[in-house]
């Protein structure tokens, strides 16, 4: 059977001696922790856990039952103290005075902040009531696949009762909500000798009255369920076995990052998505296996898998047997829109009178035989997550169909989760996207002072950047920097000389592969040299020419090509200079380079403009700060021909300018910001200079 469910069982990783003075709700956030930090267990953001702890009223200092919960949206392998909602447990009870019976469960929703404790502003879940009510004082709820793989299985009440007998309960499907909590229980209390039950096509629940107890029969449970899994299977191909050849590691990257930036044009006209490619060995037994086109089209079972992944991936024309990836792409315009009709589809026929509107139709989930699986969102966290629950998905579906037949969520159940009015809800709470989310950008000189603030510039902005940099060490700083502070997801590395056109068209491959494509290419690879006329080397002026005029040139053919098969638009920033437009002393070969540079933004400006290519360009003039270009020769070349120290440079600077003001690579970032953003949706062509005013540079 399955690598992935019968690898090495869960260890019991629980400290008796870290908890010994841990409080009741202190060994709670404990034990969801461990739970969360594995993905055997549950998925992120899925599952929650629970505790009943007798704690002082606010007002009368009585002490009084209190649930302690995970809260909406949390995650309980990451969640502090804070993800828990509390509440009363009396008021939970009173509730049920208050139901009306099925048609009106949603209606509880809004009476749990009645019931709230303490003033706790995290907001109850709408798994609150299945805690609340099981007679138990802890409880778990998680997403095990091995334990879903039972659940999914069209006899899961037979496999459950062989599997455990009756110390786990079984209950058939039903939507997550109040009525499920009167259910689960009625089962709990009927059936004292129970220790949990499995949820048809959704997931576990686990209970007793103690902490650790607690844990330890959740890792139990799912243990003997992926042992009795793995006994079934031994031996037995995944899948029915293999259909079409798994191709190698480079072929699969290559192919990915052939298909993925075609995939995102066609998917982003709305809202920009953001790519994620996955070719772990349980994506690609599953899309090379006989099953494939069986499986795939039954979409997931589990609602938290569902939610993430959407009714059913699409699956990409591609034999890697016989690989024609001209024709895969050019028949992906029309899978996509078939994709889009059939979701629609599927929408008016599942629709309510009262159902939120239809939202994207384009598929999140992309599978591509024999190389792997696409996922795109908007933004990078979100692809990434959705591959992860795919995975999940895929496992379970490897374990039903092996021990049973696998059965997906019934379409009008599917629905009414997707488009569940608490669900709507939810999504309308969330926050105003930042003004470059889903957007991908490339910084090149991406270690630099310049570079590394744009870059920040970016992330702050919810965009995912790509830094290269010729340094490496100084790009590897770069990089885990920025990671430390906007999330590993955002922000990939690549070592890249901009003269050497096989490492540039490298770079953007691995752009492609990492985020799906490019939107915009911010040029800022530079070197700087002073030397009067007569002393100026061969060499040296085609340093400057290669790396100034010729870098740029490549690194705008890659963007553009990449633009094209988007057609979705873009933005180049050419990162010049005052000495541009500007002559300077002793510096005619830097001179010369950088105003090549200005022309070849106008003349790609004009070539990109039918497109929606938007090329501009800032100059900056002496920034010192974090600038590496600025370090060794070019500062002590430059303080000779001014007649100054190292130390007086960039005060000369700063005094030679009109407005008497340093210029620092903040600045030079935000000028960069501007034509990255919609703000400047109506600017091609311009040059922005960031000086602190030259009247020489004035543009005219």
């Amino acid at each position: 059977m399955t690598e992935t469910l019968a690898r090495q069982r869960l260890e019991n990783l629980w400290d008796d001696a870290r908890t010994a003075s841990m409080t009741e709700p202190e060994k709670l956030l404990y034990r969801s922790n461990l739970l969360g930090s594995d993905k055997r267990v549950t998925n992120y953001g899925g599952g929650n856990t629970s505790a009943k702890v007798m704690q002082a009223d606010p007002l009368t200092g009585e002490q009084l039952e209190v649930l302690w919960v995970k809260g909406s949206g949390g995650d309980i392998g990451s969640m502090k103290m804070d993800g828990f909602s509390t509440l009363y447990m009396d008021k939970l009870r009173a509730l049920k005075g208050k139901y009306r019976g099925l048609a009106h469960e949603d209606e509880m929703v809004g009476y749990l902040p009645h019931c709230t404790f303490a003033l706790n502003p995290r907001a109850a879940s709408i798994d609150t009531p299945l805690h609340a009510y099981v007679p138990r004082r802890h409880v778990d709820h998680v997403h095990s696949d091995a334990i879903i793989a039972i659940a999914a299985s069209v006899n899961s009440k037979e496999l459950t009762a062989e599997i455990f007998g009756g110390e786990i309960g079984w209950l058939p499907w039903k939507k997550p909500g109040y009525e499920l909590g009167l259910w689960l229980e009625k089962l709990a209390t009927e059936n004292p000798g129970m220790r949990g039950a499995v949820l048809e096509s959704h997931g576990l629940f686990t209970w007793a009255d103690d902490a650790k107890d607690c844990y330890l029969t959740t890792l139990e449970i799912i243990n003997k369920a992926a042992a009795w899994l793995e006994d079934r299977t031994a031996g037995e191909p995944a899948f029915g076995g293999a259909k079409v050849p798994t191709l190698d590691a480079s072929q699969r990257r290559d192919i990915a990052a052939r298909l993925m930036p075609v995939i995102r044009g066609l998917i982003s006209k709305d809202r920009h998505k953001v790519g994620h490619f996955d070719d772990q060995p349980a994506v690609l037994e599953f899309v090379g296996s006989n099953a494939l086109e069986t499986l795939a089209p039954m979409g997931t079972s589990c609602p938290d898998h569902f939610l993430r992944t959407k009714i059913r991936p699409l699956v990409i024309d591609f034999d890697p047997a016989n690989p024609d990836l001209d024709a895969t792409i050019a028949g992906l315009g029309d899978a996509v829109a078939a994709y889009r009709d059939d979701y629609a589809a599927y929408y008016d026929r599942c629709k309510h009178p009262n159902s939120p509107a239809l939202r994207d139709p384009n598929a999140v989930v992309y599978l591509v035989p024999g190389v792997g699986m696409l996922t795109f969102a908007l933004d990078k966290a979100t692809a990434r997550i959705s591959g992860e629950f795919y995975v999940n998905a895929i496992n379970v579906m490897r374990g039903a169909s092996a021990v049973s037949t696998y059965q997906g969520l019934p379409e009008q159940e599917a629905f009414d989760i997707e488009y569940w009015l608490l669900e709507e809800a939810k999504l309308q709470r969330m926050p105003k996207p930042k003004s470059l989310a889903g957007r991908v950008a490339l910084v090149t000189g991406g270690a630099g002072g310049i570079g590394a603030a744009t870059a920040e510039r970016f992330l702050r902005e919810g965009a995912c950047v790509m830094l290269a940099d010729i340094d490496r060490a100084a790009l590897k700083t770069a990089h885990e920097g920025l990671a430390a502070s906007f999330g590993g997801d955002l922000v990939r590395s690549v070592q890249m000389n901009v003269t050497d056109e096989t490492q540039v068209a490298r770079a953007y491959a691995e752009m492609a592969v990492e985020f799906g494509g490019i939107d915009i290419l911010v040029s800022n690879a530079g070197i700087a040299s002073s030397a009067p006329i007569e002393e100026t080397s061969l060499a040296l002026w085609n340093k400057n020419m290669d790396i100034l005029s010729t870098g740029y040139f490549l690194v705008s053919r890659e963007a553009f090509k990449t633009f094209r098969a988007q057609d979705i638009g873009g933005s180049v920033i050419f990162i010049a200079s005052k000495n541009g437009l500007a002559a300077s002393p002793n510096a005619s070969a830097y001179c010369t380079a950088k105003a090549a540079e200005i022309h070849l933004a106008r003349c790609l400006a004009l070539e990109g403009a039918e497109a929606g290519i938007r090329v501009n360009v800032v100059n900056p003039d002496a920034v010192l700060r974090g600038s590496r270009i600025w370090e060794g020769e070019w500062l002590d070349q430059r303080a000779s021909t001014y007649g100054t120290d190292k130390d007086g440079l960039e005060e000369m600077y700063r005094n030679r300018s009109m407005l008497k003001r340093s210029v620092l690579p903040e600045d030079i970032a935000e000028g960069a910001y501007f034509f990255a953003s919609d703000l400047s949706a109506k600017s091609t062509g311009n040059i922005l200079n960031v000086d602190a005013g030259n009247v020489q540079a004035f543009t005219r």
